[in-house]
């Protein structure tokens, strides 16, 4: 199993040599299969989707931090010789893309920002019952209603619903934790790199209104809003997504 650092990843790399690296990084409670294959096989780019420690494939506790978990994606990156690369990341993940983007911009080519926003504050309810298992089941419950779009099939919901009740409780406590205690709303402007700004219309997690400030306080980022689709926009609209990553990477100098 292609574990590192603590960190499974699922790689497709291309065959062109001086392709950029992609990393998917999940969101809260996620894997690596909260992107689609779709998104996993971008062309011209060599993808790596990972799980965050204690989530999915890989070993380890969850984090109660942005910081702890950007340390381990560096890690990550150390054992796999990949200095610098493009962080896509949805929600909690987009999170740590920003991170890398201000505290490690060496690294950064450029930021693809899915559902996320400069600061993540997390219903307290959900906090307090995530952290218990006799009251997990509701916050698989709630997240589930609230992640998605009015016009999201069902199936879709299910399997939703039923990768995040697969992820420990006391893993998604660690990540609400993390996203509750992010802010970096003054620092937006300390992100030189290119940034893709994505948001579903009816998001009611991380809303519009997050990813227009991001698009607004970002120096060097385009912003697409989707139509009809909600907090898991790269689930709802995977084909979609694709495209708006490929064309964006196709600007990136590498």
């Amino acid at each position: 199993m292609p574990i590192h650092a603590n960190i499974y990843a699922f790689a497709h790399p291309t065959r062109t040599a001086d392709s950029p690296s992609v990393i998917l990084i999940h969101g809260a409670g996620g894997t690596h299969l909260h992107w689609p294959p779709q998104i996993r096989r971008l062309p011209n780019a060599h993808v790596h989707a990972i799980d965050l420690p204690g989530h999915g494939k890989s070993e380890g506790r969850g984090r109660q931090s942005i910081a702890a978990y950007v340390e381990n994606v560096l890690a990550w990156l150390d054992e796999q010789k990949i200095h610098q690369a493009v962080f896509v990341g949805h929600s909690m993940g987009g999170a740590i893309a920003l991170a890398m983007g201000i505290h490690h911009p060496e690294r950064v080519l450029a930021l693809g920002l899915v559902g996320t926003g400069a600061r993540l504050r997390v219903d307290p309810v959900l906090i307090e019952n995530a952290s218990r298992p006799e009251t997990f089941p509701s916050v698989i419950e709630a997240m589930t209603e609230r992640a998605f779009g009015p016009k999201t099939p069902e199936r879709l919901k299910k399997l939703g619903a039923k990768r995040m009740a697969e992820t420990r409780p006391v893993v998604l406590h660690s990540d609400f934790l993390a996203c509750n205690t992010f802010n970096i709303m003054d620092s937006l402007d300390q992100i030189q790199a290119p940034c893709l700004v994505l948001c579903g219309e009816n998001d009611k997690l991380t809303p519009p209104r997050y990813a227009q400030h991001l698009g607004n306080q970002l120096p060097n980022a385009e912003i697409q809003i989707f139509p009809h689709a909600g907090h898991m926009l790269q689930i709802e609209e995977p084909a979609a997504v694709a495209q708006a990553l490929t064309d964006f990477l196709e600007k990136i100098p590498h």
